[in-house]
């Protein structure tokens, strides 16, 4: 199995796309959709769809299975949840970081530039 980071990364790619976002986004709300469904709300051919499918499932993001001669496709949040506890993690970092900044700058009595809240 791959490294969390390397999901995270994984993830990112992925979603780098505004077509793969787009279809993520149509999963999430009609999930079990073709390739051929997802390929109607969008100005490319189904089989530019399916690569972008491929993409997204290489992320983790997507599954598939068969239904008859088609295949319908889910969306897995797992790896979305991994990609928010990231940024959440750095973002949290960031606000402490901050935090002390701030600090230092009143027990010092420096100011901020006006405009610069912390």
């Amino acid at each position: 199995m791959s490294s969390p980071d390397a999901r995270v990364g994984a993830v990112f790619g992925a979603l780098a796309d505004p077509t793969r976002r787009h279809l993520v986004e149509a999963l999430a709300s009609h999930p079990g959709a073709t390739a051929t469904g997802l390929a109607a709300t969008l100005p490319i051919s189904r089989q530019a769809v399916a690569k972008h499918l491929k993409l997204l499932g290489e992320a983790g993001l997507v599954s598939s299975r068969r239904h008859g001669r088609e295949a319908l496709f889910e969306l897995d949040a797992t790896p979305l949840a991994e990609a928010a506890a990231w940024i959440g993690a750095v973002g949290a970092e960031w606000d402490g970081r901050l935090g002390r900044l701030q600090q230092l700058l009143e027990k010092g009595g420096a100011q901020l530039p006006s405009g610069l809240n912390l």
